[in-house]
């Protein structure tokens, strides 16, 4: 699904003339197989949400090449990029990014709307997925009515409407309380088996990594090591990282 190929970015802080160059990310390998739960540990600084915008297409790496869904990207300008997340991808955020004026409903038909399909299909699979994330009693209210979890619930009910590909999520927990980030991320999990939908997530909690079926870890700006969740052992899975 995603192969990262020699990947390095770096940062210009300052005017032009006296410009300084701040390293972000080092000479990254990855891949990430459809269907896979692969999650991205480290801490604050140390270059894993850059590395999640960069696959997102919202940064242009410095140098190398990423693949997604048999696309090389590396090259598009954002109106290509915007119709290829469209088509392929999902993002859940931890900050949730509902729109506050819109409904619940409305917040999960957004990105059907923007796909342009017809008014009563929409509602087909809006209501799908709201029944999928077990919100379908709360089409209808605002996201200030909400709570945490439930606002994150309708995050992932949009991310998940069109079906994609690829859900790219960040820290999908880092605004809850442990028993409503449990219950987030056996969604994310119970979507990943039943949709075989591919989940690259960026977080700094071994927690929320657990539930991945491979974890690397992101240090000064380089893949430092990897684990493969013990739930998902005996089938352990080789792949090179830079060290």
């Amino acid at each position: 699904m995603i192969t990262i190929n020699r990947l390095s970015h770096e940062f210009h802080i300052g005017k032009k003339g006296s410009t300084k160059v701040v390293p972000v990310l080092r000479d990254i390998n990855l891949t990430v197989g459809k269907g896979e739960i692969v999650s991205v540990l480290g801490r604050s600084g140390s270059g894993k949400s850059t590395l999640l915008n960069l696959v997102a297409g919202y940064n242009k790496p410095s140098q190398g090449r990423i693949v997604i869904n048999g696309t090389d990207v590396t090259g598009f300008n954002e109106t290509e990029w915007a119709k290829f997340r469209l088509a392929h991808m999902g993002f859940i955020f931890q900050s949730f990014q509902l729109i506050p004026s819109m409904t619940a409903f409305q917040n999960i038909e957004l990105p059907l709307t923007l796909k342009g399909l017809d008014e009563r299909v929409r509602a087909r699979m809006v209501k799908e997925t709201m029944e999928l994330v077990g919100m379908s009693e709360h089409e209808q209210y605002y996201p200030s009515e909400l709570s945490g979890g439930q606002q994150q619930r309708i995050g992932i009910a949009r991310a998940m409407a069109l079906k994609p590909a690829l859900i790219l999520a960040d820290e999908p927990t880092g605004s809850l309380d442990s028993e409503t980030e449990k219950s987030v991320l056996e969604f994310i999990r119970v979507l990943n088996q039943q949709w075989g939908t591919t989940f690259l997530m960026i977080t700094h909690d071994a927690e929320v990594a657990s539930i991945a079926h491979r974890s690397v870890t992101i240090h000064n700006g380089q893949l430092a090591e990897q684990a493969e969740a013990e739930q998902h052992e005996p089938q352990k899975k080789q792949e090179e990282v830079n060290v």
